[in-house]
């Protein structure tokens, strides 16, 4: 059982969600960003996505996208990923890289997936790669332990659900909205029909992303979820703290009443 797989199941056992929390590294600069994570496992984040800041990111709402400009303009590089994966695995929680596939092609696939494991890492999530076209990154994650996270959508057809869980390890990713990722006011009611469709086809734990904000809306998907993904809403706190201080503290506060949601099952 992976370090990923583990955390869930023990989730389940506990009778809740898990939190599983996104920031891209690099934001505000690296340090900062690493700091942050760190603060997210120490406030009740389960699993960490780490983002991989991006020229071209195509699915990234405006905070995102955002955060991952200022990140590059900073001087963030791909090795930083490898830091950052360093602290959060010794903090205790599971890291997994986010990014979209062309950096790891560039960096080279085997290469990635031995960094990604000597540096702590739990795997990769992959939101622009489909399963047909992940063979080599599915090979080297299985030489090194690491988990390959794919995500199905709305859209995605029942030939299209069954070969995506078949391919992930881990979790699968289900994506509760179509679009660009962003903090929504709801929580779409596709999320759900998403999540049964997919658990006719697998057996694996299915975590929910694109738009949880509150507490509230952590325990709504934590209702039919078995991890409740968060990104926007947390990225914001930094984003639009007056200080790096300050974009800590209301970090902690947010992971925080969205690990008391994950709980508190409606």
């Amino acid at each position: 059982m992976s370090g990923v797989a583990a955390v869930l199941a023990k989730a389940r056992a506990q009778g809740r969600a898990a939190l599983v929390g996104y920031l891209p590294v690099g934001f505000p600069d690296v340090q900062g960003s690493i700091q942050a994570m760190v603060a997210m496992v120490g406030a009740g984040v389960d699993i960490v996505e780490i983002g991989v800041p991006y020229t071209d990111p195509l699915m990234d709402g405006p905070v995102i996208a955002h955060a991952a400009d200022v990140a590059l303009q900073n001087g963030a590089r791909f090795k930083d990923v490898f830091t950052a994966v360093r602290a959060v695995a010794d903090a205790g929680a599971p890291a997994l890289v986010m990014t979209y596939w062309n950096p790891v092609l560039r960096y080279g696939v085997d290469r990635f997936a031995d960094d990604l494991a000597s540096a702590g890492g739990a795997g990769l999530i992959t939101p622009d790669l489909i399963p047909e076209e992940g063979r080599d990154w599915v090979a080297a994650a299985g030489r090194n332990d690491l988990d390959h996270v794919f995500l199905v959508a709305p859209s995605s057809t029942p030939q299209r659900l069954r070969s995506t869980t078949a391919a992930c390890s881990g979790f699968v990713y289900a994506a509760s909205s179509m679009g660009v990722t962003g903090a929504q006011a709801t929580v779409s009611d596709a999320a759900e029909v998403l999540v049964n469709r997919a658990r006719l086809m697998t057996d694996l734990p299915i975590c929910v992303g694109l738009g949880v904000s509150t507490g509230v809306q952590a325990a709504q998907v934590a209702g039919f979820a078995d991890g409740v993904i968060v990104g926007s809403a947390l990225v914001r706190c930094l984003t639009d703290a007056g200080s790096p201080a300050g974009g800590l503290t209301a970090l902690r506060e947010l992971c925080a009443e969205l690990a008391a949601g994950v709980r508190k099952v409606t």
